[in-house]
């Protein structure tokens, strides 16, 4: 926009790092460069642009340079109705042209990811239930998900009909095991066993289609970590996922919950928080607060760990896990009255309020926990 021939190289060169980190989204179907460069420096109607080239949505932006600065605005259209879905602006400096240019494109694409799977399942959402396929089935479930922790019964009950009809279906599979996970985490089980084992075998079958999809990897890592497959190992699954897909906000969210799981406070709250910089407004990362909080806690910090816990109650107050962390850690201030507040209020959305916590690996910090649990338990007796 600055009217500088000589500048085109620096807006060329940004678009196509864009196009780069899109394509590395395994769903996404992304035109390549020579068909999104013919409509360079055109006024052109989004909508012809969606007839044109066959795609549903279109991603466009400007880049502005003044002096050692720059500002890049980026908006994505739903080229059938026109609707803006998401828009954002980025400011650098331009000491290193190929750092911001890298951190544009991921930013991008990790912002891009989960604002496009929210439009496809409303898209699916309104569709007739008489005509529901496994793909119907799949992004509802997942949205119930991540709605309320209420509402993953019926989630995994959606997973499995799914799965019924394409067993194979790696996506339903791997968010199944997550189910089953937070079945178990959150007092709901019915069978404990058996949704360990259910757990288990999803995410076993979700591993032998997954490919290099970041999605399934994740999820079924994190449902094997949690049912006490070696933690090492599903670390490193998790770590290259993230190498191949570098943008995946949900990859650094759950390897910073493995991480957590680990005994590694400080690095899983670096990871939970590159998770909320890909994706600031992801549903998934409402537990985010809850887990910086449960760090926080393992390392001691407990008056830091109150406010996150407390925010994680906010964003969903049927979520067992922040009651339980922040309970121990006001039971470790000696906030005894709080403590046993909290346990109160657990107790009404679930029974189980002193859980084994065994996918803790460390057992002093799993102890920690416990002794902290078990004073605000007995408090609130």
């Amino acid at each position: 926009m600055s009217g500088d021939p000589e500048q085109e190289y620096f807006a060329d060169g940004m678009v196509e790092e864009i196009i780069t980190a899109l394509s590395r989204i395994r769903w996404l179907f992304v035109i390549a460069r020579n068909s999104s460069f013919t409509y360079k420096g055109q006024a052109v109607d989004v909508k012809r642009v969606g007839r044109e080239l066959g795609v549903r949505y279109v991603l466009e932006g400007s880049v502005r340079k003044a002096g050692g600065r720059v500002r890049i605005t980026a908006l994505l259209i739903d080229a059938l109705s026109g609707t803006h879905l998401w828009a954002d602006r980025f400011d650098g400096s331009l000491e290193d042209v190929f750092e911001l240019q890298d951190k544009v494109a991921a930013s991008v694409a990790g912002v891009i990811e989960p604002a496009l799977q929210a439009a496809e399942t409303q898209r699916s959402a309104g569709r007739p239930t008489d005509d529901l396929t496994a793909y119907d089935l799949y992004p509802r479930a997942a949205a119930m998900f991540l709605s309320s922790a209420t509402k993953i019964p019926e989630a995994l009950r959606l997973l499995e009909k799914a799965i019924e009809r394409d067993r194979h279906y790696g996506p339903a599979l791997a968010w199944a095991a997550v189910c089953c996970v937070r079945l178990r985490m959150d007092g709901r089980s019915e069978d404990l066993e058996a949704d360990s084992r259910k757990g288990a075998d999803f995410a076993r079958r979700a591993l032998q289609v997954a490919g290099d999809d970041p999605g399934i990897l994740t999820n079924a890592t994190k449902a094997l970590a949690y049912f006490g497959e070696d933690i090492g190992a599903m670390i490193a699954l998790v770590d290259h996922a993230l190498a191949l897909h570098p943008s995946f906000a949900r990859g650094w969210y759950i390897s910073g919950i493995l991480r957590h799981w680990a005994g590694q406070p400080n690095v899983s709250i670096e990871h939970i928080e590159a998770s909320l910089r890909l994706s600031p407004r992801a549903h998934a990362n409402s537990v985010a607060p809850q887990v910086i909080g449960a760090n926080h806690f393992l390392s001691l910090r407990f008056d830091q760990g109150v406010p996150k816990l407390l925010l994680a109650i906010q964003y969903d107050p049927n979520y067992p896990p922040s009651y339980r962390w922040l309970a121990a850690c006001y039971a470790h201030l000696g906030c005894l009255d709080e403590a046993r507040n909290i346990v109160k209020r657990l107790r009404g959305i679930t029974h189980l309020v002193v859980p084994s916590h065994s996918h803790l690996r460390n057992p002093e910090q799993r102890e920690l926990l416990l002794s902290g649990l078990r004073v605000a338990a007995g408090e609130a007796e």
